[in-house]
């Protein structure tokens, strides 16, 4: 099996199987992103506690490739500083230049590496990661008030 085909398999199975997907009842901070080229919207749910995310959702519609990208980051960043997701979100962006991106022990998102050969797919895949950084930032303004 090549590698395209084995990344292809990850992004489907986090398509069909998606993780951390749905809201919270409470108020978590909630950001709401879509990418009108392609009509991907998604809906991201954060819990941040003394710095770290604690726990993340995600509603929407779009391809398996925005869907699945969601699924992955919810998982990367659970459990990590805020600091840390933030690094994870730069890695992310350098994965989609077509530079090498570590991403510990959480290599799933690798399969994504692909996407970079489909500048009009990159926008899929970062929305997520987008609508973190947009949601750090918010809780990042709220500490400083």
């Amino acid at each position: 099996m090549n590698l395209d085909d084995l990344y292809r398999r990850v992004i489907m199975d986090h398509y069909k199987n998606p993780r951390n997907r749905g809201s919270f009842e409470d108020d978590a901070l909630k950001i709401e992103l879509n990418n009108p080229t392609c009509g991907d919207r998604i809906t991201l749910q954060l819990k941040v506690e003394d710095g770290i995310v604690k726990d993340a959702r995600y509603s929407g519609e779009g391809c398996s490739i925005s869907m699945s990208s969601a699924s992955m980051m919810t998982e990367a960043v659970k459990g990590q500083t805020i600091g840390h997701a933030l690094e994870l979100a730069d890695r992310f962006s350098s994965l989609m230049k077509g530079e090498e991106a570590d991403f510990g022990d959480y290599e799933d998102i690798e399969a994504l590496s692909g996407v970079n050969k489909f500048p009009a797919r990159i926008k899929c895949a970062t929305l997520a990661w987008n609508a973190l950084r947009k949601g750090i930032e918010v809780e990042e303004d709220h500490q400083h008030h």
